[in-house]
Formats: C-alpha cells, structure tokens, sequence
C-alpha cells in the first residue's frame, strides 16, 4: 500500500514575528521622540500650528536644529540646506522653541533669518497654569 503525504494548512509564525518586530524598531528610530523639559513662555492660545523645522534655544546658550547640536552662526545654513531637499519649500515654518530667560533679541534674530528665507516662523509656548 502506497502511504499518503498530506499537506499541511499551517504556516509558520516564527517570520511574521520577525517582520512585525522588525517594522517596531523602524518606527521607533524614525519618530522623533524630543522631549521639552524646559519652562517655555506662557500663552492662552489654542492654535496648534504644523512646524517643518524645530531650533531650541536654551538660557545657557545652547542651540539645536531638529533635535541636533548647532551653533546660532549655523543655523541660517542648516534651514538652508534643509530647506533645498524639502518638497514643502512654499509652506515651510520653523518653530522657535526658546526657554524663558532667552534674550528677546536671539529670537528677533532667529525670526530674521526665516524672514529672509521666506518662511513663517512660530514661537514655542506653553498653556497658563
């Protein structure tokens, strides 16, 4: 008597776990996960605005592009160069997100700068407590 091979309905979850795990590890690196621990200025406005590019500034001086180091002197040419591989060139805004104690006139000149490359520029705040 000739013995019969069935095929089996089942397939193998060991490479869907791979997959699933793989796609974790790709959104995890690629969100931007910045977080603001430092007291911003005080607003009542409720308006959520899109931001293309974020600056930081600290009260120590401190200063970062999208979440990387700078220097103030740096940062019209990074917007510039981001701003080359950007699709969105017509609507691009940066958000200026400055801790209290900044002088008003390193965010005056920051908004200069995106004056000057023809972007809305949008100031950081945070809700009255």
């Amino acid at each position: 008597m000739k013995k019969r091979n069935k095929v089996s309905a089942e397939f193998s979850m060991s490479s869907l776990t791979d997959i699933i795990f793989l796609l974790l590890i790709f959104f995890m690196l690629t969100s931007s996960m910045i977080q603001i621990n430092m007291e911003l200025p005080q607003s009542s406005s409720k308006t959520v605005a899109p931001t293309d590019y974020t600056v930081m500034m600290t009260k120590a001086g401190k200063v970062s592009f999208n979440g990387k180091p700078a220097t103030f002197g740096q940062i019209e040419g990074l917007i510039r160069q981001a701003m080359i591989d950007d699709s969105n060139q017509e609507n691009a805004t940066v958000a200026i997100v400055a801790e209290v104690g900044v002088p008003w006139q390193k965010v005056s000149d920051l908004m200069e700068v995106a004056s000057k490359l023809k972007m809305r520029a949008i100031i950081a705040t945070q809700p009255p407590k």
